[in-house]
C-alpha cells in the first residue's frame, strides 16, 4: 500500500482494490456454500427416526429467496470489510513504512484494534450458541430420560383399520373382543387393550367440559378435561399404576352405567386429594361414577406437566379404529407374525398398520427436538471454528509483522517459553473479552429458550463451565502455532536483515 501511493495510486483505486480482492473472496466461499447446500438439501430427514425400516422423504428445494438474501448479506459483509482497510489507509505514514520494517504489533494495540474486535465479536457469537446448544442438549438428554408414565420397552402399539375394512359398529366390537382373546392365551403376551389415541401420538385425544360433584368452578373457569376411550386391561397393559379402586371390566359396556378412571392430579384439582371412588364426574353431559384413579402420565408431549386427564370405558364411546396394544416379551418380529397370523385367522382380508414399541414412540415424539438440537450443534460448532480460524489469523499476522520486535526480546535474554507466553497471552486476552460479551449476552438471551427447554436451567454454571473450557481450548489450539514459530525466531539473522 505505501508503494503504491508513494508512486501516485490515489485513495479511490486503492479502495477499488480492496473491494476486488473481497469481492472474489466472497464469490468463490458464497460458490462453495451454494455447493454445500446443493449438496446437504436432504440431509434434514437423517436427524429424524426411520418408519418400520423406511427413511421419511423431505426433499429440499433451493429456494431463489433464501439464496438472493445470502448472495445479498455476503455482498454486504464484503463491502463493510473492504471498506474498513480502506480508511485505514487515509492516515498512512509513507515514509515510516518505506524506510524499513515496522518495528511490530505484538503489543501495539492501536494498528490491531479493528482485528482484535471482530475475533472478540466472532468469540461472543461462539460462546452464546455454544451455551444454546449445550442448554438444548442437556434438555433433550432429560426429555429422553424421563419416565412417561407408562412402559416403553415392552409395549408395542399398532393398529387394525377396521372403518376402512368397511365394519359396522358390531362387527368391530365382535372383532375385537375375540381378537383380545386370541391375543391373551398367545405365549409371551401378558395383557392386551384397545385405546382411542395412543400417548404421544400426533392423533388429538377427545375433550369435554365436565362437572364435578361438589366443586365450585371459578367464574372465569370453564373446566375441559381430555380423555382417552379404553378397553379392560388398559393401565395394565401399559404399566400406569392404578393408585386406587378397579380398571375397567367388559361388563363396563354399553348397557352399563358410566363410569370413568381419573388421574392423580384430577383427583388433587377437583377433590382436594380426597379419594373420589363413587363420586361422579359429568362427561359430555352425562353424569360418570369414577371407578379409579390411576398416576400421571406423559399424554400428548414428554415437556408438558401433569394436568387433569381421565378414562372411559371404550364400548361406552366406541371407536371402530382404536390402536392396539400389546404387552409382550416376546421380539417384535415374532411379535408381529404371530399378531399377523390371528388376525387372517379372523378376516384374511385384514393388514395391520405399523407395529413399533412404545419407546420409539417416544422417540419419535422428541424428534423435532433432536433437529433443533443438532442444528443449533453444527451453527455452535461452525461459529467456533469461525472463531479458532480468525483469532490463528489475527495471531499469525501479529507475529510475521513483529519479527524484529521478537528478535530484539530474544537478543536482551527473552527464552522461547517468554514468546511462546507472550503470544498464547495475547490470544487468550481477546478470548477472555469475547467470553465476558458472550456470557453476558447469553445470560440476557437464554431466557428466551425458558418454554424450550425441560427441567434444565437457562443459567446452569455446568453448561457456562463447559462452554468456557471449550473455547479456552480453542484459543490455545489457535495460539499454539503461531507461539511456536514465535519462539524459533533466529534474533540474529532478524536483526541483521
Amino acid at each position: 500500500m505505501s508503494v503504491r501511493l508513494a508512486i501516485g495510486a490515489s485513495r479511490v483505486r486503492l479502495l477499488k482494490q480492496l473491494l476486488t480482492e473481497g469481492l472474489i473472496l466472497s464469490a468463490l466461499g458464497a460458490a462453495g456454500g451454494l455447493l454445500a447446500a446443493y449438496w446437504c438439501r436432504h440431509a434434514l430427514v437423517l436427524l429424524l427416526p426411520a418408519r418400520s425400516g423406511v427413511a421419511m422423504y423431505l426433499p429440499g428445494e433451493m429456494d431463489g429467496r433464501v439464496m438472493s438474501w445470502s448472495a445479498g448479506i455476503c455482498l454486504i459483509v464484503t463491502l463493510i470489510v473492504g471498506l474498513i482497510p480502506a480508511f485505514q489507509t487515509r492516515n498512512f505514514d509513507l515514509a515510516g513504512p518505506l524506510k524499513a520494517e515496522s518495528s511490530g504489533v505484538v503489543g501495539v494495540r492501536g494498528r490491531a484494534w479493528m482485528r482484535s474486535g471482530l475475533i472478540v465479536f466472532q468469540v461472543c457469537l461462539s460462546f452464546i450458541l455454544l451455551v444454546g446448544a449445550a442448554l438444548l442438549l442437556e434438555s433433550l438428554e432429560k426429555i429422553r430420560t424421563t419416565s412417561p408414565g407408562f412402559t416403553t420397552t415392552s409395549v408395542v402399539t399398532t393398529g387394525v383399520p377396521l372403518t376402512a375394512a368397511g365394519y359396522d359398529v358390531p362387527q368391530a366390537k365382535v372383532f375385537q373382543d375375540e381378537l383380545i382373546d386370541r391375543l391373551n392365551s398367545l405365549p409371551g403376551v401378558e395383557s392386551a387393550a384397545f385405546a382411542r389415541v395412543k400417548p404421544l401420538d400426533y392423533s388429538t385425544y377427545s375433550s369435554t367440559p365436565i362437572a364435578v360433584d361438589g366443586y365450585q368452578p371459578p367464574i372465569e373457569e370453564q373446566p375441559a378435561i381430555e380423555y382417552n376411550q379404553v378397553s379392560p386391561g388398559y393401565l395394565t397393559t401399559l404399566g400406569i399404576p392404578l393408585l386406587s379402586g378397579r380398571e375397567f371390566t367388559r361388563s363396563d359396556d354399553e348397557n352399563a352405567p358410566l363410569v370413568a378412571i381419573v388421574n392423580r392430579t384430577m383427583m388433587t384439582r377437583y377433590w382436594g386429594g380426597q379419594d373420589p371412588i363413587s363420586r361422579r364426574v359429568q362427561v359430555k353431559g352425562r353424569w360418570a361414577r369414577v371407578v379409579g384413579v390411576a398416576a400421571d402420565s406423559k399424554y400428548e408431549s414428554m415437556r408438558e406437566t401433569p394436568r387433569p386427564f381421565f378414562y372411559v370405558p371404550l364400548r361406552q364411546d366406541f371407536v371402530r379404529g382404536p390402536v392396539l396394544n400389546i404387552r409382550t416379551n416376546q421380539p417384535l418380529p415374532s411379535m408381529r407374525a404371530a399378531l399377523v397370523r390371528e388376525v387372517h385367522a379372523l378376516d384374511a382380508n385384514l393388514a395391520l398398520y405399523e407395529m413399533i414399541t412404545l419407546q420409539e414412540q417416544v422417540n419419535r415424539s422428541t424428534s423435532p427436538q433432536l433437529v433443533a438440537v443438532t442444528l443449533v450443534s453444527i451453527l455452535g460448532g461452525l461459529a467456533l471454528l469461525l472463531a479458532g480460524v480468525g483469532l490463528y489469523g489475527v495471531m499469525s499476522y501479529a507475529v510475521a509483522q513483529s519479527t524484529r520486535e521478537l528478535g530484539l526480546r530474544m537478543a536482551l535474554g527473552a527464552g522461547a517459553a517468554n514468546l511462546l507466553r507472550l503470544v498464547i497471552s495475547r490470544g487468550l486476552r481477546l478470548t477472555a473479552g469475547g467470553v465476558l460479551f458472550g456470557a453476558v449476552a447469553a445470560l440476557a438471551l437464554t431466557r428466551l429458550l425458558g418454554k424450550l427447554l425441560y427441567n434444565v436451567s437457562p443459567y446452569d454454571p455446568r453448561v457456562f463451565g463447559l462452554a468456557l473450557a471449550v473455547m479456552t481450548m480453542t484459543a490455545l489450539s489457535a495460539c499454539l502455532l503461531p507461539a511456536w514459530r514465535a519462539a524459533r525466531t533466529d534474533p540474529a539473522r532478524v536483526l541483521r536483515d
